[in-house]
């Protein structure tokens, strides 16, 4: 039980702290303010619970192909590295939201690209106030699968995917995807519902720092365990 909370409570901060500022997060916030909030939440959402899942899998899947031992040696450097790289983002940051402008901008050129999407959005939305569709024919809609492919394919490879495979492999993987999933509908809730006027208000200097120090954290406490064990 111990291990499935310490698991839980690392993945939450980590999630956090990982995902508020992201490219992700203003990806929906951005989508929220031009989509259905609701189709766009439901895209988000469905994309990061997926992505976190195969994460967690990976991990809890890596001792098995590698020996427990070099997986947690693996995890301590994956995590001061994490804080490292977290702590020069932070302290190479200029205090503009650089990361919402690059966001926005490729998504407006997205949309330039496609004139018909922003008012396809706006139609859609009276739709859906005037008339109710099944809740199924919902995972089917264009604006869905849009924000499910962006929130997916901007998770990828990302710095909080890799941290959560490495916590995964060294904690209990069930407490990692529970805490992964809470901090991701927190989060991507907080996107969507706050919209830009949120994003605009976070600083992404600060909540870099946070991340960094919380990864080195990690790090020295899975340094300390090696040398006890």
């Amino acid at each position: 039980m111990t291990s499935l909370v310490q698991a839980f409570s690392k993945s939450l901060a980590m999630t956090v702290l990982s995902e508020i500022g992201d490219k992700t997060f203003f990806a929906a916030a951005i989508l929220a303010m031009r989509h259905p909030r609701k189709l766009v939440l439901l895209g988000c959402l469905a994309a990061l619970i997926v992505m976190t899942i195969l994460s967690a899998v990976v991990g809890w899947a890596a001792p098995n192909l590698i020996s427990r031992k070099w997986t947690h040696h693996i995890t301590t450097v994956l995590f001061f590295g994490f804080g490292l790289w977290s702590l020069w983002d932070g302290y190479m940051e200029d205090g503009e939201a650089e990361e919402l402008a690059e966001v926005e901008a490729k998504l407006d050129a997205d949309w330039k690209a496609n004139p018909g999407t922003v008012k396809g959005g706006n139609k859609t939305d009276d739709d859906s106030k005037k008339e109710r569709r099944p809740f199924l024919t919902q995972f089917f809609s264009p604006i869905f699968l849009k924000a499910f492919s962006i929130t997916f394919f901007g998770e990828w490879g990302d710095k909080s995917q890799l941290a959560t495979i490495g916590l995964a492999a060294d904690e209990n993987p069930f407490g990692v995807v529970l805490g992964g999933i809470l901090g991701q509908a927190l989060c991507t809730t907080a996107a969507v519902l706050g919209g830009k006027s949120l994003a605009c208000q976070i600083s992404e200097k600060i909540v870099a720092l946070s991340g960094g120090v919380l990864f080195i954290v990690f790090g020295i406490q899975s340094l300390l365990s090696t040398v006890e064990s």
